[in-house]
C-alpha cells in the first residue's frame, strides 16, 4: 500500500514540503504578540517635527544612500564620525561628514540645511533641532563610468558594539552600465580610518573594481559575513566573491532582476523580477559560469488568458509560462501585480520581508507561508513605473517610501496603517535610509530617535522625528 505525503493546516505550525515536516510559526505579523502589542501601544506614532533640505546636493543622491559611523584620522588622533555615502544617477559617488563644524571643515564643500517645514518656527528653536551641515572634503567625490545603482554595507556592521567585529570592512558599490560598457561591482575599503587632506587619492585609492559584466547591474546585496555579494542584472543573478572577484551565475532568465536580498543564513537569495515574480534561489550548489548547466524550470504565471470561442460557447484557457535556470524553490515562488521594485528583509523577524511593485503595491510576506499569500497589505503608495526604495526603521516598527506624486509616506509594519503622508518636494523621493547607528550624540538628546535621509533629483532632505 503506497503512503502519500500530504499536509493539513495545524494552528501554530507550518508544513515544509521539502523537509516533509511541520515547524512552529512565530507571530503572524512582526510585533503582533501580546507582549509586543502592549509595549508598542505606549510608543507614539512617528511625528515629523522638522524637514530640512540641503543646498548644493542636486542629483548627487537620487540612486543610493547609506549613513554609517566610521573612524576618522585627525591631528588629535582617531575619532568616530557620522558619514553619508551617496550615489547619483549621473554617476557621482560622494562621501560627506554629517553635522561636523571644526577646523578641518574649511578644506572642502559645505552644504547647509534649510528648513522646509514648518515655516512658522522660531529660528532659535529650529537651530537646536538642525541635523547640522554636510561637509564634503577634498577628494571625496568619484565620477563613475555610469549611474550608481546600489550602495550596500555588510550586515555584520553593529555600530553600538565596542568589539573589533563592529568595524565596517567595505562598502559594496555597483554601477548600472551604459551602451558602451557593462555594469561593474566595486569594493570600497573602509577598514582603515579615513584621512582627509589627501586630495583626489582620498576615495579613488580605496575603490577596487572586483567584477565587470557585459550586462546591466540593477542591484546588489552583501551577505552577513561581507565576503560575498549577489548582483541582479538584466540576464539573471550572480554571486561575486569579494576578495577574488570570481563570479558564478545562480539564476538566468530573460526578465531583469530589479531587486534582491540575501536571507539571514546567506544561503538563500530572493530575486524580484521585472515580470512581477519573486523567486527563491538556493545558492548551495557547485558554482558554474555556464548558464546552460543550471537546472531549467518553467514557472507558470498565476493568471491565465481567457478567450471566448467563435460560437460564444465555452472558454479557452491558455496557460502562460516563463523560463529560468537555477536552483529554484518552486513552492516559494510568488507574484506581485507588476515589476518588483524593492525587497527588504526584516532582521528581528528573519522570515519576513516587504515587497513593493511598480504599480504601488506593498505587501508583507512570511517566507514560510508564501503560498497562503501576504500577511499584511499597505495601501496608499503611488507609483506606475519608477524604481523606488522602501526603508525600514531600526526598531522595525515602521517603513517609509516616496511616491510618484512627490509624497513621503510612513506605515506601521504591524497594523498596515499609514501614519504619515506629506508633500514637501517637487521630485520623487526615490531613495530613503535611516542612520545605521549614531556614535556622536552631542547634537541629539540621548532618548532621541534619529531621523531619516531622503534622496531625489532635487537634492538631499533630512526629516526629524520623535
Amino acid at each position: 500500500m503506497a503512503v502519500v505525503s500530504c499536509s493539513i493546516d495545524l494552528p501554530g505550525l507550518y508544513f515544509d514540503a521539502e523537509k516533509n515536516r511541520y515547524f512552529p510559526i512565530k507571530s503572524r505579523i512582526p510585533g503582533s504578540s501580546s507582549a509586543s502589542a502592549s509595549t508598542s501601544a505606549q510608543k507614539p506614532s512617528p511625528k515629523l517635527n522638522q524637514i530640512w533640505k540641503y543646498e548644493g546636493t542636486r542629483r548627487i543622491a537620487d540612486a543610493a544612500l547609506e549613513h554609517i559611523c566610521l573612524d576618522i584620522q585627525t591631528p588629535d588622533g582617531i575619532t568616530k564620525s557620522e558619514i553619508l555615502l551617496a550615489g547619483g544617477l549621473n554617476g557621482t559617488f560622494c562621501l560627506s561628514e554629517v553635522g561636523y563644524v571644526g577646523r578641518r571643515a574649511n578644506n572642502g564643500v559645505q552644504c547647509m540645511p534649510d528648513l522646509v517645514q514648518p515655516l512658522n518656527i522660531e529660528k532659535q528653536t529650529a537651530s537646536l533641532n538642525s541635523p547640522g551641515l554636510l561637509w564634503r572634503p577634498m577628494g571625496a567625490v568619484v565620477e563613475m563610468l555610469s549611474s550608481v545603482s546600489c550602495i550596500k554595507i555588510s550586515r555584520n556592521y553593529h555600530p553600538q558594539s565596542t568589539d573589533t567585529d563592529s568595524s565596517v570592512p567595505h562598502a559594496l558599490v555597483t554601477t548600472l552600465g551604459s551602451e558602451t560598457s557593462g555594469g561593474s561591482v566595486y569594493m570600497m575599503n573602509l577598514s582603515e580610518p579615513l584621512e582627509y587632506g589627501l586630495g583626489i587619492a582620498m576615495l579613488s585609492g580605496r575603490f577596487d573594481e572586483i567584477s565587470r559584466i557585459k550586462s546591466t547591474v540593477w542591484t546588489a546585496d552583501s551577505n552577513s559575513d561581507g565576503n560575498q555579494a549577489v548582483i541582479g542584472t538584466n540576464i539573471g543573478a550572480a554571486l561575486v566573491h569579494i576578495e577574488s572577484g570570481r563570479r558564478s551565475w545562480i539564476c538566468r532568465c530573460k526578465s531583469d532582476v530589479l531587486s534582491l536580498q540575501f536571507d539571514s543564513s546567506g544561503n538563500i537569495v530572493l530575486c524580484g523580477l521585472r515580470n512581477g515574480a519573486i523567486v527563491t534561489v538556493d545558492t548551495r550548489q557547485k558554482p558554474e559560469d555556464l548558464h546552460d548547466r543550471l537546472p531549467k524550470h518553467q514557472i507558470p504565471f498565476p493568471s491565465s488568458k481567457t478567450s471566448a470561442s467563435s460560437s460564444g460557447k465555452g472558454q479557452k484557457h491558455e496557460k502562460q509560462w516563463f523560463e529560468l535556470r537555477g536552483n529554484i524553490r518552486h513552492s516559494q515562488t510568488i507574484f506581485m501585480p507588476s515589476s518588483v521594485s524593492c525587497l527588504t528583509a526584516l532582521k528581528q523577524f528573519d522570515q519576513y520581508f516587504l515587497a513593493s511593485s511598480m504599480d504601488g503595491t506593498v505587501r508583507l510576506y512570511d517566507h514560510r507561508l508564501t503560498q497562503r499569500g501576504p500577511v499584511q497589505f499597505y495601501d496608499g503608495n503611488v507609483n506606475s513605473h519608477t524604481r523606488i526604495q522602501i526603508s525600514v526603521d531600526p526598531s522595525e516598527r515602521f517603513f517609509m517610501s516616496g511616491g510618484e506624486d512627490f509624497c513621503l509616506r510612513i506605515w506601521s509594519i504591524k497594523s498596515g496603517e499609514m501614519l504619515y503622508e506629506d508633500k514637501f518636494m517637487n521630485s520623487v523621493p526615490s531613495v530613503v535610509c535611516w542612520p545605521r547607528g549614531v556614535h556622536d550624540s552631542n547634537r541629539r538628546p540621548a532618548n532621541h530617535f534619529p531621523g531619516a535621509w531622503l534622496g531625489s533629483q532635487e537634492g538631499l532632505f533630512y526629516v526629524n522625528d520623535l
